[in-house]
């Protein structure tokens, strides 16, 4: 049976997740992908303030499709998460709580998700439109030039995925 997580996420729920564990998470949580981290990224090491607040926030690898009628989004499957690992540990140093994406993630993801009690999910790959049912309503943050690869806030109700990396660092990938 899946754990229900009411967002934001909180340490205790981090805590409680193990690897391998089915998750519906319900709230609110932002988006990006490379061109979007790879600008935050630039703005961490200028030591300048990012345009969105990522401090317990998740962060879901994705690029949505335009929406169809009667839907927020059009399909909104998961990119490959290893594309971001260069600039996550950065982020979960400044409080992000975790990411959600697909795939592996390098060890030095790995340390920082450990270092800093995040987590780490795997949304199901292939599954687009169907995620896209999850999420309710959708609103640009920043970046709005980039397109598909905008930072958005989706908020979502019931959206799936499995714990890939759980805060002790375990990791499904791996077992």
């Amino acid at each position: 049976m899946a754990k229900k997580i009411q967002l934001p996420i909180t340490d205790e729920d981090i805590k409680s997740l193990k690897a391998g564990d089915s998750v519906l998470l319900t709230g609110t949580i932002i988006t990006g992908r490379d061109a979007a981290h790879k600008r935050l990224f630039e703005l961490i090491e200028k030591g300048e303030e990012l345009p969105v607040d990522v401090r317990g926030e998740l962060i879901y690898y994705v690029g949505p499709a335009p929406a169809k009628p009667g839907y927020a989004v059009g399909p909104a499957g998961p990119t490959s998460s290893y594309r971001m690992d260069k600039f996550t540990p950065a982020l979960l140093d400044l409080g992000m709580k975790g990411m959600i994406g697909k795939g592996a993630r390098s060890q030095e993801v790995i340390d920082a998700i450990v270092r800093n009690k995040a987590v780490y999910f795997a949304a199901i790959g292939g599954a687009a439109a169907l995620i896209a049912k999850s999420i309710k309503k959708e609103e640009i943050l920043c970046y709005e030039d980039l397109g598909t690869e905008a930072v958005r806030r989706y908020t979502v109700e019931d959206f799936p995925c499995i714990v890939a990396i759980d805060c002790e660092g375990n990791n499904v990938y791996e077992r």
